[in-house]
């Protein structure tokens, strides 16, 4: 990653940073930003579970027997 941003900041904003300010800028960009999409990636696990759960019940009511009465 620091290389990355090394990169990045030398190719798009024409400036060289070292490795120690590519690293403060890694962990500040963690610490921002990463509650941010852990939660999101939360998120989206729970819709995905959701709908399988979903789509369990449907699957298990396709099974069902119908009553004689």
């Amino acid at each position: 990653m620091v290389g990355k941003i090394k990169s990045y900041f030398a190719d798009e904003l024409d400036q060289e940073i070292g490795g120690f300010e590519a690293e403060f800028l890694i962990e500040f960009f963690a610490r921002e930003l990463g509650p941010y999409f852990y939660n999101r990636g939360i998120f989206d696990a729970q819709q995905v579970f959701n709908e399988k759960i979903d789509e369990a019940g449907y699957i298990i009511h396709e099974l069902e027997k119908p009553e004689a009465y």
